[in-house]
C-alpha cells in the first residue's frame, strides 16, 4: 500500500477515535447530577427502597423490571408511569406487556412524595426509576451489584399503549427476535444475556409461559413442569385464573447468578430464557456467567447503566413532573 494511502487511513482512524471520545465526554447524564440542588436525593430513594424491600423483596424486582419497560419504550422518560386521562385514555401502563403484571407504581409515588418534600420540582420521575432499580440491584444482591448511575433525565409527555407492543419482545420470543429488540435500542447480544439474568428474582403470571412451555412440547425440565402445572391452570392465558409463581425457585429473593444455572438445567419459565441456549455464542455466555465468580455481577452493572441511558430526554426536553402519574400543564 502506498505511503500516502496508509497515512490517510491513520488520519481517518484517528478522527473516528476522536469523535468517539468527544461523544463519550458529551454524555448528557452525570454522576451526582443533583449534588447542588438536592444533595440528599439518592439517599432518600435508597432509604425508601430499603424499607420497601425489607417488607417485600418483590418490590425490588418490580423496580428493575420497570426500568426495562420504561427505557425500551420512548426511552428512559417515565412515560410508563402516566395514568389515563380523557386526552390520553390508553397510556403505556395499560398495554398488555405492562397490564396487569407491571408493579411498583405506588412505590414510585412514595419516593416522589419524599423528594418533593425535600426539594420540590427538582428530581425527575425518570431518574427515580433509574435510582430505584440501581438500589434494588444492590440491596437484593447484598452489595455484590453496586454501581453509580448517571442522572439528569427529564420526564416525557407522551405515552401510548401501542408502543410497548412494538418494542417489548414477549416471553415467547426466539433468540433472533430478542436480539433484534435489543439492537434497535443500541444494546448488543451480551447485554441481552446479561440483563436476562434479572430473571433470578421476581414472579411471573402463569399466562406468560403456560401456552408455549406447558401446553405444548418444550425443553422445560419435567419436574419443574409438573410443579408448575400444579400451580397454573391450563387456561391461564385465555381468561382463567392467572396466579403468579417465582421465576427462580432456588434463590427466589437473591440477585445472583443462579438464573444461568437454571438456564443450563432447563428450569426456567420462559421460551425467551431457554432461547439463550440456541446459539453457540449465547450458550457460551450463559456458561461463563454460571461458572465464573463475579463475571455476571460486573457485567450487569455496566449493562444497567447502558440501558438506563437509552434515548434519554435532557436539558430543555420534557419536564420535571410534580406528580409522576400526570404531566404538568403549567
Amino acid at each position: 500500500m502506498a505511503a500516502g494511502a496508509q497515512k490517510l487511513q491513520v488520519l481517518v482512524a484517528s478522527a473516528l477515535l476522536l469523535l468517539l471520545a468527544v461523544g463519550c465526554q458529551a454524555s448528557p447524564l452525570q454522576i451526582g447530577f443533583y449534588h447542588d440542588r438536592c444533595p440528599e436525593a439518592e439517599a432518600i430513594v435508597k432509604g425508601v427502597m430499603m424499607e420497601a424491600i425489607s417488607q417485600n423483596p418483590g418490590n425490588g424486582a418490580a423496580m428493575i423490571r420497570m426500568l426495562f419497560h420504561d427505557c425500551f419504550v420512548e426511552g428512559c422518560d417515565a412515560s410508563v408511569l402516566l395514568d389515563p386521562t380523557p386526552f390520553s385514555p390508553t397510556p403505556e401502563k395499560l398495554s398488555p406487556p405492562n397490564n396487569p403484571s407491571l408493579r411498583g407504581f405506588e412505590l414510585i409515588d412514595t419516593i416522589k412524595d419524599a423528594l418533593e418534600a425535600a426539594c420540590p420540582d427538582v428530581v425527575s420521575c425518570a431518574d427515580i426509576i433509574a435510582f430505584s432499580a440501581r438500589d434494588a440491584s444492590c440491596i437484593l444482591s447484598a452489595g455484590k451489584v453496586d454501581f453509580e448511575v448517571p442522572s439528569g433525565r427529564r420526564d416525557g409527555t407522551f405515552s401510548n399503549a401501542s408502543e410497548p407492543l412494538k418494542f417489548l419482545a414477549p416471553p415467547a420470543s426466539n433468540l433472533s427476535d430478542l436480539v433484534d429488540s435489543f439492537v434497535v435500542k443500541g444494546l448488543d447480544v451480551e447485554d441481552l444475556v446479561i440483563l436476562s439474568g434479572a430473571h433470578t428474582i421476581g414472579r411471573s403470571h402463569c399466562s406468560a409461559f403456560v401456552p408455549d412451555r406447558l401446553n405444548i412440547s418444550s425443553d422445560i425440565d419435567g419436574g419443574l413442569a409438573a410443579f408448575l402445572r400444579g400451580q397454573c391452570p391450563a387456561d391461564a392465558a385465555s381468561g382463567g385464573k392467572d396466579p403468579t409463581v417465582m421465576q427462580d425457585v432456588v434463590t427466589p429473593n437473591d440477585m445472583d447468578k443462579q438464573y444461568y444455572n437454571n438456564v443450563l438445567s432447563h428450569t426456567v419459565l420462559f421460551t425467551s430464557d431457554a432461547a439463550l441456549l440456541t446459539s453457540e455464542e449465547t450458550a457460551r455466555m450463559v456458561v461463563d456467567n454460571a461458572n465464573i465468580p463475579g463475571w455476571w455481577e460486573d457485567r450487569f452493572e455496566k449493562a444497567m447503566v447502558k440501558m438506563a441511558g437509552i434515548e434519554v430526554k435532557t436539558g430543555d426536553q420534557g419536564q420535571i413532573r410534580k406528580n409522576c402519574r400526570a404531566i404538568n400543564y403549567y
